[in-house]
Protein backbone atom coordinates (compact mmCIF):
# COMPACT_ATOMS: atom_id res chain seq x y z
CA UNK A 1 0.00 0.00 0.00
CA UNK A 2 2.88 2.38 0.81
CA UNK A 3 4.46 1.76 -2.58
CA UNK A 4 1.16 2.45 -4.32
CA UNK A 5 0.73 5.69 -2.35
CA UNK A 6 4.22 6.92 -3.25
CA UNK A 7 3.70 6.00 -6.89
CA UNK A 8 0.40 7.86 -7.13
CA UNK A 9 1.81 10.81 -5.21
CA UNK A 10 4.54 11.12 -7.83
CA UNK A 11 1.94 10.83 -10.59
CA UNK A 12 -0.02 13.59 -8.88
CA UNK A 13 3.08 15.78 -8.67
CA UNK A 14 3.79 15.22 -12.34
CA UNK A 15 0.23 16.13 -13.30
CA UNK A 16 0.45 19.11 -10.96
CA UNK A 17 3.46 20.68 -12.64
CA UNK A 18 1.80 20.26 -16.04
CA UNK A 19 -1.38 21.90 -14.76
CA UNK A 20 0.74 24.71 -13.33
CA UNK A 21 2.36 25.40 -16.70
CA UNK A 22 -1.09 25.81 -18.23
CA UNK A 23 -2.67 27.61 -15.27
CA UNK A 24 0.15 30.14 -14.84
CA UNK A 25 -0.55 31.72 -18.20
CA UNK A 26 -4.31 31.50 -17.79
CA UNK A 27 -4.31 33.18 -14.38
CA UNK A 28 -2.14 36.02 -15.69
CA UNK A 29 -4.35 36.53 -18.73
CA UNK A 30 -7.46 36.59 -16.56
CA UNK A 31 -5.92 38.57 -13.71
CA UNK A 32 -4.14 41.25 -15.76
CA UNK A 33 -6.04 41.40 -19.04
CA UNK A 34 -9.47 40.54 -17.57
CA UNK A 35 -10.04 38.17 -20.50
CA UNK A 36 -11.76 34.79 -20.18
CA UNK A 37 -9.92 32.63 -22.69
CA UNK A 38 -11.59 29.27 -23.31
CA UNK A 39 -9.09 28.67 -26.10
CA UNK A 40 -6.16 28.35 -23.70
CA UNK A 41 -6.40 24.56 -23.89
CA UNK A 42 -5.93 24.84 -27.67
CA UNK A 43 -2.40 26.12 -27.05
CA UNK A 44 -1.67 23.00 -24.99
CA UNK A 45 -2.81 20.91 -27.98
CA UNK A 46 -0.83 23.03 -30.44
CA UNK A 47 2.35 22.54 -28.40
CA UNK A 48 1.91 18.77 -28.59
CA UNK A 49 1.34 18.85 -32.35
CA UNK A 50 4.28 21.18 -32.93
CA UNK A 51 6.76 18.95 -31.12
CA UNK A 52 5.33 15.87 -32.87
CA UNK A 53 5.91 17.58 -36.22
CA UNK A 54 9.38 18.91 -35.47
CA UNK A 55 10.56 15.71 -33.78
CA UNK A 56 9.43 13.67 -36.79
CA UNK A 57 11.12 16.08 -39.22
CA UNK A 58 14.44 16.21 -37.36
CA UNK A 59 14.43 12.72 -35.88
CA UNK A 60 15.22 14.19 -32.46
CA UNK A 61 13.02 15.02 -29.48
CA UNK A 62 15.44 17.69 -28.34
CA UNK A 63 15.50 19.48 -31.69
CA UNK A 64 11.73 19.21 -31.76
CA UNK A 65 11.51 20.86 -28.33
CA UNK A 66 14.00 23.56 -29.32
CA UNK A 67 12.07 24.40 -32.51
CA UNK A 68 8.74 24.27 -30.72
CA UNK A 69 9.59 27.19 -28.41
CA UNK A 70 10.00 29.94 -31.06
CA UNK A 71 7.04 28.50 -32.93
CA UNK A 72 4.98 28.82 -29.72
CA UNK A 73 6.07 32.46 -29.41
CA UNK A 74 4.94 33.09 -32.99
CA UNK A 75 1.58 31.38 -32.37
CA UNK A 76 1.02 33.39 -29.20
CA UNK A 77 1.88 36.72 -30.84
CA UNK A 78 -0.27 35.98 -33.88
CA UNK A 79 -3.25 34.89 -31.79
CA UNK A 80 -3.00 37.97 -29.59
CA UNK A 81 -2.71 40.32 -32.56
CA UNK A 82 -5.42 38.74 -34.72
CA UNK A 83 -8.01 37.76 -32.11
CA UNK A 84 -7.41 38.63 -28.48
CA UNK A 85 -6.73 42.36 -28.68
CA UNK A 86 -10.13 42.82 -30.29
CA UNK A 87 -11.74 41.32 -27.20
CA UNK A 88 -10.11 43.43 -24.48
CA UNK A 89 -12.88 46.02 -24.39
CA UNK A 90 -15.69 43.52 -24.90
CA UNK A 91 -17.85 41.88 -22.26
CA UNK A 92 -16.98 38.52 -20.71
CA UNK A 93 -19.86 36.94 -22.62
CA UNK A 94 -18.36 38.13 -25.92
CA UNK A 95 -14.97 36.75 -24.86
CA UNK A 96 -16.46 33.37 -23.94
CA UNK A 97 -18.34 33.09 -27.24
CA UNK A 98 -15.38 34.23 -29.34
CA UNK A 99 -12.82 31.96 -27.68
CA UNK A 100 -15.23 29.01 -27.73
CA UNK A 101 -15.59 29.55 -31.49
CA UNK A 102 -11.79 29.66 -31.68
CA UNK A 103 -11.64 26.24 -30.01
CA UNK A 104 -13.91 24.70 -32.64
CA UNK A 105 -12.00 26.38 -35.48
CA UNK A 106 -8.65 25.24 -34.11
CA UNK A 107 -9.80 21.64 -33.80
CA UNK A 108 -10.96 21.63 -37.41
CA UNK A 109 -7.70 23.23 -38.61
CA UNK A 110 -5.70 20.58 -36.75
CA UNK A 111 -7.75 17.84 -38.42
CA UNK A 112 -7.12 19.39 -41.84
CA UNK A 113 -3.37 19.84 -41.29
CA UNK A 114 -2.49 16.72 -39.28
CA UNK A 115 -5.47 14.42 -39.88
CA UNK A 116 -7.67 12.69 -37.32
CA UNK A 117 -5.29 9.86 -36.40
CA UNK A 118 -3.41 10.35 -33.11
CA UNK A 119 0.29 11.12 -33.36
CA UNK A 120 3.06 9.85 -31.10
CA UNK A 121 6.36 11.32 -29.98
CA UNK A 122 9.17 8.88 -29.10
CA UNK A 123 10.79 9.17 -25.71
CA UNK A 124 14.30 10.67 -25.80
CA UNK A 125 16.80 7.86 -25.34
CA UNK A 126 18.58 9.46 -22.40
CA UNK A 127 15.29 9.72 -20.48
CA UNK A 128 13.93 6.25 -21.22
CA UNK A 129 13.80 3.50 -18.63
CA UNK A 130 13.01 3.64 -14.93
CA UNK A 131 14.82 4.29 -11.68
CA UNK A 132 14.34 2.37 -8.40
CA UNK A 133 12.71 4.36 -5.61
CA UNK A 134 11.93 2.05 -2.69
CA UNK A 135 11.79 -1.73 -2.59
CA UNK A 136 10.48 -3.05 -5.92
CA UNK A 137 9.02 0.35 -6.80
CA UNK A 138 10.37 1.93 -9.99
CA UNK A 139 9.38 5.18 -11.65
CA UNK A 140 9.91 6.28 -15.28
CA UNK A 141 12.84 8.62 -15.76
CA UNK A 142 10.90 10.78 -18.19
CA UNK A 143 8.13 11.47 -15.67
CA UNK A 144 10.77 12.51 -13.13
CA UNK A 145 12.24 14.80 -15.81
CA UNK A 146 8.80 16.39 -16.30
CA UNK A 147 8.59 17.07 -12.56
CA UNK A 148 12.08 18.60 -12.50
CA UNK A 149 11.41 20.71 -15.60
CA UNK A 150 8.10 21.95 -14.20
CA UNK A 151 9.67 22.88 -10.87
CA UNK A 152 12.50 24.68 -12.70
CA UNK A 153 9.98 26.70 -14.74
CA UNK A 154 8.04 27.49 -11.54
CA UNK A 155 11.25 28.75 -9.90
CA UNK A 156 12.08 30.83 -12.99
CA UNK A 157 8.60 32.38 -12.99
CA UNK A 158 8.87 33.13 -9.27
CA UNK A 159 12.18 34.92 -9.79
CA UNK A 160 10.88 36.80 -12.82
CA UNK A 161 7.65 37.93 -11.16
CA UNK A 162 9.32 39.02 -7.91
CA UNK A 163 12.73 40.32 -8.96
CA UNK A 164 12.49 41.80 -12.48
CA UNK A 165 10.95 44.91 -13.99
CA UNK A 166 8.55 42.92 -16.17
CA UNK A 167 7.51 41.02 -13.04
CA UNK A 168 6.89 44.29 -11.25
CA UNK A 169 4.63 45.40 -14.12
CA UNK A 170 2.82 42.05 -14.08
CA UNK A 171 2.14 42.34 -10.35
CA UNK A 172 1.05 45.94 -10.71
CA UNK A 173 -1.18 45.08 -13.66
CA UNK A 174 -2.82 42.28 -11.72
CA UNK A 175 -3.55 44.73 -8.89
CA UNK A 176 -4.66 47.81 -10.84
CA UNK A 177 -4.15 47.82 -14.60
CA UNK A 178 -5.80 51.25 -15.02
CA UNK A 179 -3.21 52.83 -12.73
CA UNK A 180 -0.39 51.08 -14.61
CA UNK A 181 -1.70 52.50 -17.88
CA UNK A 182 -2.08 55.98 -16.34
CA UNK A 183 1.58 55.88 -15.27
CA UNK A 184 2.67 55.65 -18.90
CA UNK A 185 3.16 51.91 -19.35
CA UNK A 186 2.25 50.68 -22.83
CA UNK A 187 -0.62 48.46 -21.73
CA UNK A 188 -1.00 46.96 -25.20
CA UNK A 189 2.59 45.78 -25.19
CA UNK A 190 2.19 44.44 -21.64
CA UNK A 191 -0.90 42.50 -22.72
CA UNK A 192 0.99 41.04 -25.69
CA UNK A 193 3.83 39.92 -23.41
CA UNK A 194 1.42 38.38 -20.90
CA UNK A 195 -0.56 36.49 -23.52
CA UNK A 196 2.55 35.26 -25.35
CA UNK A 197 4.12 34.08 -22.08
CA UNK A 198 0.95 32.16 -21.26
CA UNK A 199 0.88 30.66 -24.76
CA UNK A 200 4.50 29.46 -24.49
CA UNK A 201 3.89 27.87 -21.10
CA UNK A 202 0.77 26.06 -22.34
CA UNK A 203 2.59 24.85 -25.47
CA UNK A 204 5.50 23.69 -23.31
CA UNK A 205 3.11 21.62 -21.18
CA UNK A 206 1.69 20.01 -24.32
CA UNK A 207 5.18 19.31 -25.66
CA UNK A 208 6.33 17.70 -22.40
CA UNK A 209 3.31 15.42 -22.15
CA UNK A 210 3.38 14.36 -25.83
CA UNK A 211 5.78 11.40 -25.38
CA UNK A 212 3.57 9.79 -22.69
CA UNK A 213 0.12 10.56 -24.14
CA UNK A 214 -1.27 10.29 -27.65
CA UNK A 215 -1.43 13.61 -29.47
CA UNK A 216 -4.95 14.09 -30.78
CA UNK A 217 -7.55 16.76 -31.43
CA UNK A 218 -9.56 17.91 -28.47
CA UNK A 219 -6.84 16.96 -25.96
CA UNK A 220 -6.93 20.48 -24.56
CA UNK A 221 -10.59 20.52 -23.55
CA UNK A 222 -10.35 18.00 -20.71
CA UNK A 223 -7.29 19.63 -19.15
CA UNK A 224 -8.81 23.12 -19.48
CA UNK A 225 -11.56 22.29 -16.97
CA UNK A 226 -9.01 21.28 -14.32
CA UNK A 227 -6.96 24.37 -15.19
CA UNK A 228 -9.87 26.69 -14.47
CA UNK A 229 -10.38 24.91 -11.14
CA UNK A 230 -6.68 25.51 -10.36
CA UNK A 231 -7.00 29.23 -11.18
CA UNK A 232 -10.08 29.62 -9.00
CA UNK A 233 -8.52 27.75 -6.07
CA UNK A 234 -5.19 29.54 -6.26
CA UNK A 235 -6.64 33.02 -6.77
CA UNK A 236 -6.90 34.92 -10.01
CA UNK A 237 -3.64 36.61 -11.00
CA UNK A 238 -1.44 34.75 -8.52
CA UNK A 239 1.45 32.62 -9.79
CA UNK A 240 2.05 31.26 -6.29
CA UNK A 241 -1.62 30.39 -6.04
CA UNK A 242 -1.55 28.68 -9.43
CA UNK A 243 1.36 26.49 -8.32
CA UNK A 244 -0.15 25.47 -4.99
CA UNK A 245 -3.61 25.03 -6.54
CA UNK A 246 -2.21 22.85 -9.33
CA UNK A 247 -0.44 20.54 -6.88
CA UNK A 248 -3.51 20.28 -4.65
CA UNK A 249 -5.88 19.56 -7.53
CA UNK A 250 -3.58 17.01 -9.16
CA UNK A 251 -2.81 15.12 -5.95
CA UNK A 252 -6.47 15.00 -4.90
CA UNK A 253 -7.54 13.92 -8.38
CA UNK A 254 -4.87 11.21 -8.64
CA UNK A 255 -5.11 9.80 -5.12
CA UNK A 256 -8.91 10.00 -5.10
CA UNK A 257 -9.19 8.00 -8.30
CA UNK A 258 -6.97 5.21 -6.95
CA UNK A 259 -7.71 5.07 -3.23
CA UNK A 260 -11.39 6.01 -3.32
CA UNK A 261 -12.54 2.54 -4.46
CA UNK A 262 -10.06 0.88 -2.05
CA UNK A 263 -11.46 2.77 0.94
CA UNK A 264 -15.06 2.13 -0.12
CA UNK A 265 -14.40 -1.60 -0.13
CA UNK A 266 -14.32 -1.39 3.65
CA UNK A 267 -18.07 -0.72 3.69
CA UNK A 268 -19.28 -1.96 0.28
CA UNK A 269 -18.82 -5.08 -1.80
CA UNK A 270 -16.02 -4.81 -4.40
CA UNK A 271 -18.30 -4.28 -7.41
CA UNK A 272 -20.33 -1.53 -5.72
CA UNK A 273 -17.17 0.04 -4.30
CA UNK A 274 -15.58 0.22 -7.74
CA UNK A 275 -18.65 1.80 -9.28
CA UNK A 276 -19.08 4.28 -6.43
CA UNK A 277 -15.38 5.12 -6.48
CA UNK A 278 -15.40 5.88 -10.21
CA UNK A 279 -18.46 8.08 -9.67
CA UNK A 280 -17.18 9.98 -6.65
CA UNK A 281 -13.52 10.41 -7.63
CA UNK A 282 -14.11 13.16 -10.24
CA UNK A 283 -16.20 15.06 -7.67
CA UNK A 284 -13.37 15.36 -5.14
CA UNK A 285 -11.67 18.21 -7.01
CA UNK A 286 -14.87 20.25 -7.07
CA UNK A 287 -15.55 19.49 -3.41
CA UNK A 288 -12.03 20.76 -2.67
CA UNK A 289 -12.77 23.94 -4.66
CA UNK A 290 -16.05 24.49 -2.80
CA UNK A 291 -14.38 24.07 0.61
CA UNK A 292 -11.55 26.48 -0.24
CA UNK A 293 -13.91 29.09 -1.69
CA UNK A 294 -16.13 28.82 1.37
CA UNK A 295 -13.14 29.63 3.59
CA UNK A 296 -11.45 32.08 1.18
CA UNK A 297 -13.85 33.42 -1.48
CA UNK A 298 -10.99 35.02 -3.45
CA UNK A 299 -8.96 31.79 -3.53
CA UNK A 300 -5.81 30.94 -1.60
CA UNK A 301 -3.81 33.96 -2.77
CA UNK A 302 -6.38 36.00 -4.66
CA UNK A 303 -6.91 39.67 -3.91
CA UNK A 304 -10.13 40.74 -2.26
CA UNK A 305 -12.47 42.82 -4.38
Amino acid sequence: MTNLFVLQLLNGLQLGVLLFLIAAGLTLVFGIMDVINLAHGVLYMVGAYLIATFAAATGSFWWGLLLMLPAAVAVGLALEWVVMRRLYARSHLDQVLATFGLVMMANEVVKIVWGVSPLSVPLPGILSGSVPLMGPLQYPVYRIAIIVAGLAVALGLFLMVNYTRIGMLLRAGATNRDMVSALGVDIGRLFAVVFTLGAVLACLAGALVAPILSVDTGMGESVLILTFVVVVIGGIGSIKGAFLGAILVAVVDTLGGVFGPILLRQVLDPAAAGQAGRTLAPMLVYILMAVILFARPAGLFGRRG
